[in-house]
């Protein structure tokens, strides 16, 4: 079937986006009227993500799942090049796709270190460089997610922490060379986000930390000021604010989606 969409709509790309941040982010620019392209390594999850988008109208193009490795340059180029080639264009780019590991500095391996490296900042990098020749033309909105680790840094999370400063750096960078392109490129700075990945590390911090998890995530909410864990619906909101003609003239920024927990 040909694919059909508003010459108006938007089409936007999420990766990491079946879980988590990711779907919350999807599924409010699905709420914007952007045709979503979720782009994640679990597919059948990405898959049921899409079915419970919201779709503007039945005779629209649907919104679509797509494998990706982001750590692996022929994935990620055999991705946004189909997408490019379906659509012509790309207009929103949302570069999700995290992981973390949890441990003390001197414990860590170097298999840490590549994981996360290789995923939080060589991922960005990679879908970047693949995302810029569709949205070049026309210009477009893109959004790194970087972390609080990058605003606040925590014991415990050296190797993650070191990550999303590459991310933050490759943004501000990227938004100054891609400006004449009409790019805008920005990044949000997520806190104590209540996710599957948090449960799993508020485990590993409390092994860590002789806590229990649920001691850890009453720390963290202690930390907060606004009293209460960050929902990935908070993240998804401030992106929304960043794609969209109200930030027209805002790029390389760091947006700060934390509740104030690293001031």
């Amino acid at each position: 079937m040909e694919n059909l969409y508003r010459a108006d709509q938007k089409i936007a790309v999420v990766t990491g986006a079946a879980t988590g941040i990711g779907k919350a982010i999807a599924t409010r620019l699905a709420h914007m009227g952007a045709l979503v392209v979720i782009a994640d390594l679990n597919l059948e999850a990405a898959q049921e993500t899409v079915g419970a988008l919201p779709c503007e109208k039945p005779e629209f193009q649907k919104h679509e799942a797509v494998y990706i490795d982001v750590t692996d340059e022929a994935s990620v180029k055999a991705v946004y090049d189909g997408i490019g080639k379906r659509f012509g264009r790309i207009d929103i780019a949302v570069n999700n796709a995290g992981v973390s590991t949890m441990n003390h500095l001197e414990n860590l391996t170097e298999r840490d270190w590549d994981f996360n490296m290789d995923v939080n900042a060589k991922g960005v990098f990679l879908c970047t460089k693949h995302e810029v020749p569709w949205m070049k033309e026309k210009g477009g909105a893109m959004v790194n997610t970087s972390s609080m680790a990058y605003l606040y840094s925590a014991p415990l999370l050296a190797h993650y922490t070191a990550s999303k400063f590459a991310v933050a750096g490759w943004s501000q960078t990227a938004a100054k060379e891609l400006s004449k392109y009409g790019i805008r490129v920005n990044y949000v700075c997520p806190g104590y986000v209540l996710t599957d990945m948090q449960n799993r590390e508020v485990v590993w911090e409390g092994s860590l930390r002789s806590m229990t998890g649920e001691e850890v995530r009453a720390d963290y909410v202690q930390q907060t000021p606004l009293g209460r864990l960050c929902r990935p619906e908070d993240v998804a909101n401030a992106v929304g604010f960043l794609v969209s003609p109200q930030a027209e003239f805002i790029t390389g920024a760091a947006i700060p989606v934390t509740g104030g927990a690293e001031l």
